[in-house]
């Protein structure tokens, strides 16, 4: 992978905001990585649990497509409710982003033994929109940690290097969620125990290696009383977050393209937790790959071309082109390619966008929008799926991304400037740290120009 730099304190941004040198990669900072470890073993506890909830839900408790629509929009959309609080307490807050970032993790890792003595819909329920408030108060403070600690022109790379480590957990988790099931007497219950046994160990990488406020950010200007307020009338962010709205009002949760494919291809239920390594690997393949290229090309282009692989994924889903495994292969991969072409993309895009001192509360902005969407998504998805079926359902959200593409194409187009240069690289002649942005985040942070 790549090694923080010895010469910097750990997590440390360039001050200077130079941009590397030509034909020296910068390095990645090691509160990146320390994320990324966290991540990483977090991880392997949630995607157990997901490799194994639809089969649960469906196969062992009998719920119908509309009722597991429902729990799969709380456990994937309910962060909602709560990223805008985690990125607010975060810019604000005594203890920083480490703090708020630490107690989401914290509960997350709470709820996962809960789910061996819960077996109703409502509690369980419950218990996943716990989990999922753990996720939205952790998000946007850990995000903005990593988009601090590295240079503006290396973000979309340093995002790209920890979600490809956060997808080795995603990749670890369902293999051994696979294995366990194959192996214990009470396969569920035994997948549930060592899940929660693997988030505490996150929980514990965090507070002990991952550098607090001081050491990630250095000394910044305090938030404003009203931080929300502020970073939501920021033009680029309300388009950021009607494009993230749009695509995610279209784009099906992770559960029903994985069931679609079982009733496609006729697979047996002790398969089925596979099916998301085939993502997890080209997500960890692609990660730091795309996110260079977001950087050298412009990260809302990439953005967008990750949502048009998602499209192809769901056009050989209802395409009829037989059940032969390359089309499993092949539908995976692009969905893989969609997360690492969006996932960290996003973030940096928005980070460019937002000044420091609020970067948490920018971050929870877009992130909200597009967790809300995916949430009204998985609810109208299995509506769709229980009144017309998988197929009919599935075209229909096919239609649907290729207008909301076209349109945040059209409200993602840069603006025209003799000067402008792609995000994240200095133009020619100007050093990294001038410019209409930094500029304006200079005056947010109540400091001179330099």
């Amino acid at each position: 992978m790549y090694l923080a730099d010895s010469r910097t304190a750990p997590g440390v941004p360039d001050t200077a905001g130079r941009a590397p040198s030509p034909g020296r990669r910068a390095a990645v900072p090691a509160t990146v990585l320390t994320l990324g470890t966290v991540s990483l073993v977090t991880d392997i506890s949630s995607e157990m649990v997901s490799a194994v909830l639809p089969l649960y839900l469906v196969a062992e408790l009998g719920l119908s497509p509309l009722g597991f629509g429902l729990l799969d929009g709380i456990h994937n959309g309910v962060s909602a409710l709560v990223r805008l609080l985690g990125g607010r307490f975060a810019d604000r807050g005594p203890g920083g982003h480490k703090a708020v970032a630490a107690a989401g993790y914290g509960l997350s890792a709470l709820c996962k033994p809960l789910l061996l003595v819960v077996h109703s819909v409502p509690l369980i329920g419950a218990v996943l929109a716990a989990d999922r408030t753990g996720k939205g108060l952790r998000t946007a403070p850990r995000d903005a940690m990593i988009s601090l600690a590295c240079e503006p022109a290396g973000r979309g790379r340093a995002f790209g290097v920890h979600r490809a480590m956060d997808t080795a957990g995603a990749l670890l988790g369902p293999l051994l969620a696979f294995l366990i099931l194959r192996a214990a007497a009470g396969g569920y219950d035994a997948v549930f125990t060592v899940s929660g046994c693997v988030a505490v160990l996150g929980v514990l990488v965090l507070l002990l290696f991952v550098p607090g406020r001081a050491a990630s950010r250095g000394h910044l200007a305090p938030a404003g009383k009203a931080p929300l307020r502020a970073v939501s009338r920021r033009p680029e962010v309300r388009r950021l977050t009607v494009c993230a709205v749009l695509l995610g009002l279209t784009t099906v949760s992770d559960s029903f393209l994985y069931l679609t494919l079982q009733r496609r291809l006729d697979l047996s239920e002790a398969w089925f937790p596979l099916l998301p390594l085939g993502t997890a690997t080209a997500f960890l393949l692609l990660a730091v790959p795309l996110g260079a290229v977001a950087d050298r090309f412009g990260r809302r282009r990439l953005f967008l071309c990750g949502h048009l692989a998602l499209l192809g994924a769901y056009g050989m889903l209802v395409a009829p082109l037989g059940d032969s495994p390359a089309l499993l292969c092949l539908a995976l991969a692009l969905h893989g390619g969609f997360y690492a072409a969006t996932d960290g993309v996003l973030a940096a895009a928005t980070a460019d966008a937002v000044p420091e001192s609020v970067r948490g509360s920018g971050l929870a902005v877009v992130q909200t929008g597009q967790a809300a969407a995916r949430f009204a998504c998985s609810i109208a998805f299995g509506a769709a799926w229980a009144a017309w079926g998988d197929r009919t359902a599935l075209e229909a959200a096919a239609a649907s991304l290729a207008v909301s593409a076209a349109v945040s194409a059209l409200l993602l187009r840069p603006a025209k400037s003799p000067s402008a240069s792609p995000v994240g690289i200095p133009a020619r002649g100007r050093p990294s740290g001038a410019g209409p942005l930094n500029n304006h985040v200079n005056r947010v942070t109540h400091k001179d120009p330099p």
